[in-house]
């Protein structure tokens, strides 16, 4: 019933609404949660996972007063923002939270970025520079480019991007939310 008075929102979630939902690391554990299942969750399934990511211990060793702390915020507070906002259906008389659209949609947002994260853009715009270079000191025909033909050296930088490409695809698909066992942020602890 719950669910039928609920107002769908029309359009897209700005990008203030999602960072103002998401700021929270609550919710970010919810979606975790929702996108590893890709089904509808029990309240206190949901609960009991999140105070085990929160207190760093395994489902079996929350305690109840854990349970009942994240279980009632979540409740109370951070499931009825989210559903407001469309990111989720949270119908509070079943204590059933179902993913949307959305949860789906908001994925970009969600990347975890730690503080000692590897900087690509960087390392991007270094190859470009170094390629450019290589591209230069070839056309002057400079010793000792010339000892390889313009065709492998236009071979090593294509390798050279495409393997750069590779690795940060592959690091960037682990630190999604809803990829692994945990979210992203636990992966890198806290002094991360």
């Amino acid at each position: 019933m719950a669910q039928q008075q609920r107002n769908e929102p029309d359009g897209p979630l700005s990008k203030g609404e999602v960072f103002e939902v998401l700021r929270n690391q609550r919710r970010r554990y919810v979606l975790q949660f929702l996108k590893q299942d890709g089904r509808p969750v029990e309240l206190g399934d949901l609960a009991q996972q999140i105070a085990a990511w929160e207190y760093e211990t395994t489902l079996d060793g929350v305690t109840p007063e854990q349970r009942k702390r994240v279980y009632t915020t979540l409740q109370q507070t951070h499931l009825p923002k989210m559903d407001t906002a469309g990111i989720l259906e949270f119908d509070s008389d079943r204590g059933v939270i179902e993913p949307t659209d959305r949860t789906r949609d908001i994925s970009v947002y969600l990347e975890i970025v730690p503080g000692s994260e590897f900087a690509w853009r960087e390392l991007y715009l270094s190859l470009g520079a170094i390629s450019c270079a290589l591209v230069a000191a070839l056309w002057l025909r400079i010793y000792p480019m010339t000892l390889l033909s313009d065709l492998t050296w236009a071979a090593i930088i294509a390798v050279t991007f495409t393997v750069t490409a590779i690795v940060h695809i592959y690091h960037e698909r682990n630190m999604r939310v809803g990829q692994g066992e945990q979210p992203p942020e636990l992966s890198y602890g806290a002094d991360d």
